[in-house]
């Protein structure tokens, strides 16, 4: 989507691309084991949907450069720290490979994203009225 047609957070592709692969983690999840329940489970899921949360936040401090900018540097912290929870879920024999593969490259293209805007914020960060 050209920066000119959007409206809101949600018509980023990033976040698009951030939300899909939050709501495949949650239902991939559900076959995690009960005792999970309070680390892995609700560790890779927290993780997983900071990453549009904080994208929202981030859009929403599109005025100030350095809010922006500290916003989606906690999106890549997030989305990285979403691939660790991946390689434990693997270890752990609770994802198999392939599925944990398919969403670990999702998030490295997540990743390149973020890495995309925050190597040029002036692009999308609100220019101040000249008073």
């Amino acid at each position: 989507m050209v920066r000119g047609a959007l409206k809101s957070h949600t018509d980023l592709r990033v976040y698009q691309a951030a939300f899909e692969a939050a709501m495949q983690i949650f239902e991939l999840s559900k076959g995690f084991p009960i005792e999970e329940r309070y680390s892995l489970t609700d560790q890779i899921r927290r993780s997983s949907r900071s990453v549009c949360a904080n994208l929202a936040e981030a859009w929403r401090k599109r005025r100030y450069r350095a809010a922006f900018v500290a916003k989606l540097s906690d999106c890549e912290a997030e989305a990285a720290e979403t691939q660790t929870w991946l390689e434990f879920a693997v270890k752990c024999e609770y994802l198999n490979s392939e599925q944990a593969r398919d969403l670990y490259q999702s998030y490295n293209q997540i990743l390149g994203q973020l890495i995309q805007m925050l190597s040029h914020p002036e692009h999308w960060i609100i220019p101040t009225p000249k008073r």
